[in-house]
């Protein structure tokens, strides 16, 4: 009895371990790195970026307005499918290490998958898709556009969305929609802030996009 009591015991930490490692976890969990590892630069572009789609509602939009943002959500695709964005995410450095400001506790790693996975606070399924509703308005300041941590959406001011390519608008799309899927960064202007996750992150997608214009 004895012997067949730690048998039953040993099986069933066996099934637990199993249920761990094959990826079945809660939707909306976090991207364990323990678990599953790093991607490295030598690692293929994964399926996961290969497949990204996008499901982007829009709001006040004319229709060559809404032709330009089309563009902009397509580069968002196309760029997220490539090599040197997974490169260029895994081997961003601040202060002379590969990490982002204001990162949340994450690896560059495990941002990127975090990126794959799309799940927004709001919308906490990992399904792979940018989930996002997007209202356009226009204000004579020096805000490009914002979102609220209650809301899916997201407001661009046409004073800039007017004037720039559909590659400057996936730049300003993508830096917000990394705030629906939990990162920030500070208020007001530093150098550092430039390196944290959105403002970075952004800047890369609209650095690759001008290769899709």
């Amino acid at each position: 009895m004895k012997k067949l009591t730690v048998l039953i015991l040993l099986m069933s930490l066996m099934s637990t371990a199993c249920n761990k490692s094959d990826g079945s976890d809660d939707a909306g969990t976090f991207y364990d790195a323990s678990i599953y590892g790093e991607y490295t630069v030598d690692d293929p572009v994964p399926t996961e970026a290969l497949n990204f789609e996008t499901n982007v509602t829009l709001v006040n939009f004319t229709d060559a307005q809404r032709d330009k943002m089309n563009k902009a959500i397509e580069i968002v695709k196309l760029v997220v499918a490539t090599d040197e964005f997974k490169n260029r995410i895994l081997n961003y450095t601040y202060d002379g290490k590969k990490q982002f400001v204001d990162n949340g506790g994450y690896t560059n790693g495990q941002i990127y998958q975090l990126i794959l996975n799309a799940a927004e606070t709001l919308q906490p399924s990992k399904n792979n898709v940018m989930d996002a509703e997007v209202q356009l308005y226009y204000e004579a300041t020096n805000v490009v556009g914002y979102t609220y941590p209650n809301t899916k959406r997201i407001w661009v001011n046409t004073k800039y969305f007017n004037s720039y390519t559909p590659a400057g608008v996936a730049h300003n799309l993508f830096h917000e929609w990394l705030h629906k899927i939990g990162f920030t960064h500070a208020v007001n202007y530093s150098s550092s802030r430039d390196s944290s996750v959105p403002y970075a992150i952004g800047r890369i997608v609209g650095d690759i996009g001008r290769n899709f214009l």
